[in-house]
């Protein structure tokens, strides 16, 4: 990811040129981001992450070819690292699931405002999440309710976490709050308990799970199916 010397490295995707001149000029005029290239197929961009390695892409959902679910799922399973930030014209529950299933760190709507945007962007790249939809807290729910397959060529199975160490009773408890988007201290506050206890919950999660941040633990959760 990027380091604090320098800028956040973004790449843009989307079919439409006016959608990424419009993002490119707003983000551009930003000191601590730099729009590094631009694709306007799934393909491309699959292409353009290895060359130019960007720290977040912001992937339009419906391109030419390759969607931009199918791209994410392929830059990450190479580049996991790379943050990937979904948009979208239409507020659809599906589009969400699969956006987490893919791995995304968030799924926005095109008529976000732009500060709003700006804000998920340096949110994401700091370990965080972003959905700015209506459907995205049923979506959660759904996604919770039932454990996830991941496809492995032609076969789908439920891949399955060796842990170090298991996770305790109220370690699942801050893991299913953190993967519903809740923060630090309101989960405090349902718990009933001190913020510095959860950090400290939601630092021993991230150890278990062998993650690099609670963004990852809570996409891991839904995925395994480990929070219901």
């Amino acid at each position: 990811m990027n380091q604090p010397d320098r800028p956040i490295r973004i790449m843009l995707a989307d079919d439409q040129s006016l959608i990424r001149q419009g993002i490119r000029y707003i983000l551009d005029l930003q000191p601590d981001m730099q729009v590094v290239t631009e694709a306007s197929t799934g393909d491309e961009a699959v292409a353009l992450t290895s060359e130019y390695q960007p720290d977040l892409i912001l992937m339009d959902i419906q391109m030419p070819g390759m969607t931009g679910i199918e791209a994410t799922r392929a830059i990450l399973q190479h580049q996991p690292e790379i943050k990937i930030v979904l948009l979208t014209t239409f507020d659809v529950q599906e589009y969400v699931i699969d956006g987490i299933r893919a791995g995304a760190s968030g799924y926005l709507l095109k008529d976000i405002d732009m500060n709003e945007m700006i804000q998920g962007i340096r949110s994401v790249c700091a370990g965080g999440a972003i959905y700015n939809t209506t459907t995205a807290g049923s979506a959660l729910v759904e996604l919770l309710g039932r454990p996830l397959s991941v496809q492995n060529g032609d076969d789908s199975s439920v891949a399955s976490i060796p842990l170090a160490e298991p996770l305790t009773e109220r370690e699942l408890e801050v893991l299913q709050a953190v993967a519903y988007g809740k923060r630090n201290f309101e989960i405090a506050a349902d718990l009933y308990v001190s913020e510095s206890t959860v950090k400290t919950h939601v630092h021993n999660i991230i150890q278990k799970l062998g993650v690099k941040d609670r963004t990852q633990a809570a996409v891991v959760a839904i995925r395994q199916g480990i929070v219901s």
